[in-house]
């Protein structure tokens, strides 16, 4: 008894030891909490319940079990941090006889995006919705200018703190095809030369911000969209005078309403598909025929109803006097292009469609040698359908019976086998392989294209009167099905020129698996599916492996993959595997409409092209056919972030800059950025 009061028993062995198998425990834990740099962190309560209606907390194995640490490494690396209080054992779990103080808080610290104080990527982020009111922003039209700095560090340059509001008048302004005074120059606009690019000079491009017409309202999100749009986002009416009883397009009130409907097709998209299904149940939509081109588009219905039935359809049309067809097609949210067949290429690679369809898009495909219809047969895949619907299919006049013929002539001199007419639609079907152009007899026009002609080679190449050589091996023509095919690494991916080491279709693979783990900690933590992410452009597209994630996480998207030309053609890639996608220079603008897409995605563009081009005209290009409302998502070296940032705070997108999942100490982060409605 004497021993107990005198305090004794406290120093007795045993008591000892417990006390100090406490403080080694305690010690323990912080350091597996606070200095664990980025790896998750260890859980030895889980607080959810797993029967709702027991009381007791449920016990958990913690996430780093059977995981080895070197410790004395952990804390040579963090041995400038300070240890906050764990939270995870609550104080009043603690005996008073080993109580420990807290330590002082840690010092300040500089938060990037959506990575915490651990270094590991937080869900604790809201991505908010833009309202009418929070959209618009009052822009007083002023720009200032001034010194960019030394020759040596960061070249000679302008450094622009606010960009001007343009006139009124380039509200729809598309600077490659409304370039006036060059197309006055031009010797010949007989073959269409005026519809195609013809873009400003060096220093005369867009120095300013392209403003919204004047009643813009946020558009009506999709799928609702596809059938109404709001009148004042695209406030023309000239398709309404010119196909209001086509079953085009027709106005109601504030809104354009799309009945489903075209020229030949009057009564609806969905009926006229379910014709071209029966007549050819091979097409198979969805299945075998994965990826479309509709030429001569209209407010691309054809290819708005085909996105119901698993298939994707690049729709184009010239900007003509229909000029706001493509506008309407994208304010619908259904992808489309400003394009024209006329003297070169389109920006589509060789065997890129599955089927390629046109409804009265008024182009004469048997003039020049049929020079135009093996422009189609450059990019219908082996084995595709050429489906066409015009007056010399079904009608029974004299000079269009003579179309007719010709035609007839024409495609068979192109081995196209000719598959079925039904009513007012006629379809072929391009051969497999060479075999039948290599046995049609001598001096057949067209002859087949040299040896050396590169299909795939579209930038500003001008149209050839030849027919487009097949691979020997039969690449291209062996495409998996869909879905399959969106995972399936192509044959062609065999023949794209790429400065790589390592197999091919490990590179793919890896692409995939890259881009989908990023996507999914975009939905999972910046809440993705929360926001309006119809329009996506992918502006360096690689293999195609970001629209792929996006399908994968079933965002209800779509994707212009774009490759530049600055690298290699993986565009083939992109198409084999069920995508669409175009080439093009990044120093020059794109061929869109201002406000198509509601998200820009650019992932090592700039620090790769800012060796080429004036990084303010990419930006400038970047808001011209943004959104307001839309989002911007640019993923590149530090390097470039600077000069990046100040180019976005000059035409007042609203920007943050966010460290990656890999932490705060790589050298490349993630500037996002918002664009708001400026009004002036």
């Amino acid at each position: 008894m004497k021993a107990l009061v005198n305090g004794e028993l406290l120093k007795t062995p045993v008591v000892l030891k417990i006390s100090a198998f406490f403080v080694i425990s305690i010690t323990f834990f912080y350091l597996g909490k606070h200095w664990s740099d980025g790896y998750q962190q260890l859980i030895f309560f889980n607080t959810s319940r797993q029967n709702p209606s027991s009381s007791s907390s449920g016990v958990a194995l913690s996430p780093n079990n059977d995981k080895s640490f070197n410790l004395s490494a952990l804390i040579g690396q963090n041995d400038t941090q300070s240890i906050v209080t764990d939270k995870t054992l609550d104080q009043a779990q603690v005996p008073a006889s080993i109580a420990i103080s807290a330590p002082p808080p840690p010092p300040p610290f500089q938060r990037f995006g959506i990575v915490n104080d651990n270094g590991t990527m937080s869900e604790e982020f809201e991505v908010g919705q833009f309202g009418e009111g929070d959209l618009v922003e009052e822009w007083r039209n002023e720009t200032k200018v001034g010194d960019g700095g030394s020759d040596t560090d960061k070249g000679s340059r302008v450094r622009v703190t606010k960009f001007r509001m343009c006139p009124t008048s380039m509200s729809e302004y598309i600077p490659c095809l409304d370039n006036v005074e060059a197309i006055k120059k031009l010797e010949s606009t007989e073959r269409g030369e005026r519809f195609e690019r013809h873009c400003p000079e060096e220093g005369h491009g867009l120095d300013c911000l392209v403003p919204a017409p004047s009643k813009y309202r946020t558009p009506i999100p999709w799928p609702k969209s596809r059938d109404e749009v709001w009148f004042d986002n695209v406030p023309h009416t000239r398709l309404v005078e010119d196909k209001g009883g086509q079953n085009w397009i027709t106005r109601e009130k504030d809104k354009f309403k799309f009945p489903g409907g075209g020229t030949q097709f009057i009564h609806g998209a969905d009926e006229y598909l379910d014709h071209i299904n029966k007549m050819v149940p091979e097409i198979a939509f969805g299945h075998h025929t994965r990826v479309v081109l509709d030429v001569g588009c209209g407010v691309a219905s054809f290819g708005a109803y085909l996105l119901s039935r698993g298939v994707i359809t690049m729709s184009v049309a010239p900007k003509d006097v229909h000029e706001n067809q493509i506008q309407f097609a994208l304010e619908r949210g259904v992808p489309a292009m400003v394009a024209a067949f006329a003297t070169q290429r389109l920006l589509y690679p060789s065997q890129a469609f599955d089927l390629i369809h046109c409804s009265r898009c008024r182009i004469n495909w048997t003039r020049d040698d049929g020079i135009l219809l093996l422009e189609v047969n450059r990019m219908l895949r082996a084995g595709g359908y050429f489906v066409w619907a015009a007056q010399p299919v079904y009608k029974h006049e004299e000079i269009l019976e003579e179309q007719w013929k010709e035609m007839l002539n024409l495609t068979a001199r192109l081995c196209w086998d000719f598959v079925k007419k039904d009513g007012y639609v006629a379809i072929w079907r391009k051969p497999f392989n060479n075999s039948c152009y290599l046995n049609r007899e001598a001096g057949t026009v067209p002859p087949l294209c040299d040896q050396d002609d590169d299909p795939d080679n579209v930038w500003y190449v001008d149209l050839k009167a030849c027919i487009t050589r097949l691979p020997e091996n039969g690449y291209g023509a062996n495409i998996t099905t869909w879905p399959a095919r969106l995972q399936t690494p192509p044959d062609r991916l065999q023949s794209i020129q790429l400065d790589a080491l390592l197999s091919r279709n490990e590179l793919f693979k890896a692409e995939s698996r890259y881009w989908n783990e990023i996507i999914e900690s975009y939905v999972r933590a910046l809440h993705w599916k929360k926001i309006r992410l119809r329009n996506v452009m992918d502006m360096r597209a690689g293999f195609g492996g970001f629209a792929t994630a996006l399908k994968q996480q079933n965002l209800d998207s779509w994707v212009m993959n774009v490759v530049p030309v600055s690298g290699f053609n993986t565009l083939p890639v992109i198409y084999d595997r069920g995508l669409i996608g175009v080439m093009h220079d990044w120093c020059e603008p794109f061929d869109t409409y201002p406000r198509t897409y509601d998200f820009l995605h650019a992932a090592g563009l700039f620090s790769i092209e800012r060796k080429r081009c004036n990084i303010s005209s990419i930006m400038l290009e970047m808001d011209r056919i943004l959104r307001p409302g839309g989002r911007v998502y640019i993923r590149d070296t530090l390097a470039i972030m600077d000069e990046l940032q100040e180019i976005a705070k000059a035409m007042d997108w609203h920007i943050t800059m966010r460290d990656t999942s890999e932490g705060p100490h790589v050298s490349y982060r993630i500037l996002t950025a918002d664009k708001h409605l400026l009004r002036g």
